[in-house]
């Protein structure tokens, strides 16, 4: 699995742990929903000043959106 399928992973899991649409983490992120999309998508992979952005937006260290979980819920 790639890196950036990782943080695709970890982004949208702590997105719905947190109970926050693209829209809300957009806004606190402040960036446009739409790269919430690719992010989460794997089309995009955020430069680290980003992840760094949205890991505080979502309330988690930048290292827990790198790194692989053993378990995963599955994607809707």
């Amino acid at each position: 699995m790639s890196l950036t399928e990782i943080v695709a992973q970890n982004l949208f899991a702590a997105r719905e742990e947190k109970k926050l649409t693209q829209a809300e983490l957009a806004r606190k992120a402040r960036v446009s929903v739409s790269y919430i999309s690719m992010l989460e998508r794997g089309e995009r992979t955020p430069p680290l000043e980003t992840l760094e952005i949205l890991a505080k937006a979502l309330g988690m260290r930048p290292l827990d959106l790198l790194e692989k979980r053993a378990a995963r819920r599955a994607r809707r």
